[in-house]
């Protein structure tokens, strides 16, 4: 079985996971050999996660957060810049070191029926991993499969083992989703909008589910949403994309308190409030779309949607990270 061991920290004080100059491009070909450009997913992103952490990756769809997701669970490779896991550079990874990586970071995916084979039943869905990981003895992935079912409190498991996907709730294959990502004892864990597919009334306690395990696990929990009423509840820190780049960043609390990118503060405006009396808020949302990544607007990407565009400066230069409060980041002209 591949070994954790293979990807201890070098320094027991350094991040589990790091980004430093991150770009995740794709290249666009026009009748298979024209190439057209690239897809500037990721462009640029930076930060640093500690063990134990929850964060909350925010933005509208197609701003890169799906993309960032991917990159960090090894499915894609970056175009510049580097990931660092425990110390080392996913770049270096190959044979057992990369797939010792794989045992360490679970992934719950966003549609749990789609991603839940509907030709396997539970028992098999679960011991999947394990078999690819070298968990040879029955007994053993047995008693495994059993415990990860009533952690995501499918209990008792006995009622579920037998179960394909299509049998079960939306809720209960998500919970089925969760416990494959935990089966391996990852120490981080990617969930990239898990609880978009799912009725309102269940949503709270995936939520509440996942938030649970990663205090008792001392997971470092990396949520990717587009939902920033809820991130409150479950994350410590949120960083804010836009256009490929991570626009804005702090502390959970005061980035909702005291948002500081404008487009923070159109995101937290979009936000449905059901007081009558403030319906009007949806109105403050800046006109436009968000731009294509293919060709992204030149310096600031959000100048083309942002009430306060200083021509001659946010179309000519990009932002850098300013801080104008402490341990909240903010890249935007405003704050020089």
């Amino acid at each position: 079985m591949s070994s954790p061991a293979d990807l201890q920290p070098e320094d027991a004080k350094a991040p589990l996971i790091a980004a430093r100059d991150l770009h995740t491009w794709f290249e666009l070909r026009r009748w298979g050999f024209l190439r057209v450009g690239a897809v500037r997913a990721v462009d640029g992103v930076e930060f640093a996660l500690a063990a134990g952490e929850a964060v909350a990756f925010v933005g509208e769809s197609g701003c890169g957060k799906s993309s960032l997701a991917r990159t960090l669970l090894g499915l894609h490779r970056p175009t510049r810049g580097e990931v660092r896991f425990a110390g080392r550079s996913l770049g270096d990874l190959e044979g057992r070191a990369l797939k010792a990586y794989r045992a360490e970071v679970g992934y719950v995916q966003q549609d749990p029926y789609g991603a839940l084979p509907p030709f396997l039943d539970v028992r098999r869905i679960l011991a999947e991993p394990l078999i690819v990981h070298g968990v040879r003895d029955r007994a053993e992935r047995e008693r495994r499969i059993r415990a990860a079912l009533e952690e995501v409190r499918l209990s008792p498991a006995e009622a579920y083992l037998g179960q394909f996907p299509h049998m079960l709730s939306g809720g209960q294959q998500q919970r089925v989703v969760i416990a494959r990502a935990l089966i391996l004892a990852p120490r981080l864990l990617i969930a990239d909008e898990p609880v978009s597919m799912l009725d309102a009334s269940v949503r709270v306690e995936i939520l509440e589910l996942l938030r649970r395990i990663q205090r008792e696990r001392g997971l470092t929990l990396a949520f990717i949403t587009h939902d920033l009423s809820t991130v409150r509840h479950y994350a410590e820190r949120i960083f804010v994309m836009y256009a490929g780049r991570v626009v804005e960043s702090a502390p959970v609390d005061d980035l909702l308190d005291h948002p500081q990118h404008p487009y923070t503060q159109a995101l937290l405006a979009a936000i449905a409030d059901p007081d009558a009396a403030n319906a009007t808020r949806l109105r403050e949302v800046p006109a436009g779309e968000p731009p294509s990544l293919l060709h992204p607007p030149a310096a600031c990407r959000f100048h083309p949607r942002c009430p306060h565009f200083m021509a001659g400066l946010c179309d000519v230069e990009d932002p850098p990270d300013f801080e104008p409060r402490r341990d909240h980041r903010s890249a935007c002209w405003l704050h020089r």
